[in-house]
């Protein structure tokens, strides 16, 4: 039997509905239920401000690597439904509140830029609720087409940040 390739993938969770810490504790199980894919740690929660409209609640973000036997598309596919079973509705507004946010930030050396996927995450050199958690997890991680995430972070302060 040919064993399955496996890749490495992190992937940003972010909740400020219904409880926020709840949703992403039990989307943190959730991965790990994902089929050919095991969840390897994750980072620390952190509150942080909204992007987006105003009058939102503050997020609850965290990152999450997983090692994955599923192609981008499926690990994509996987993850939606994940916020779908969270009560995510999608469309109703660019960076509005929602209770599960669930972005595939790196698959591997993966790129894409098709409409469908974008890897890694193109807002992901900006924010610093998915860099500061990411280099939690793997500071030497070289986000394929940018730099490590030790030189990205220098350009993000985590002053927003608030570890749970």
């Amino acid at each position: 039997m040919r064993a399955v390739e496996r890749t490495r993938a992190y992937v940003g969770l972010g909740s400020n509905l219904d409880d926020p810490v709840r949703h992403l504790r039990q989307a943190l199980v959730d991965l790990a239920g994902i089929p050919e894919t095991g969840s390897l740690r994750h980072s620390r929660l952190y509150r942080n401000p909204p992007l987006g409209p105003p009058g939102q609640p503050d997020y609850v973000n965290a990152v999450a690597v997983l090692e994955t036997g599923l192609g981008p598309h499926a690990l994509l596919a996987a993850l939606q439904a994940i916020e779908v079973r969270h009560g995510r509705v999608r469309g109703l507004e660019r960076w509005g509140p929602r209770t599960l946010d669930l972005d595939l930030l790196v698959y591997g050396a993966w790129r894409s830029s098709d409409p469908a996927i974008t890897v890694p995450h193109p807002r992901i050199a900006e924010r610093a609720f998915v860099l500061w958690p990411l280099f939690e997890l793997a500071p030497d991680l070289e986000i394929p087409g940018l730099a490590p995430v030790r030189r990205l972070v220098e350009a993000v302060p985590a002053d927003a940040l608030e570890a749970l």
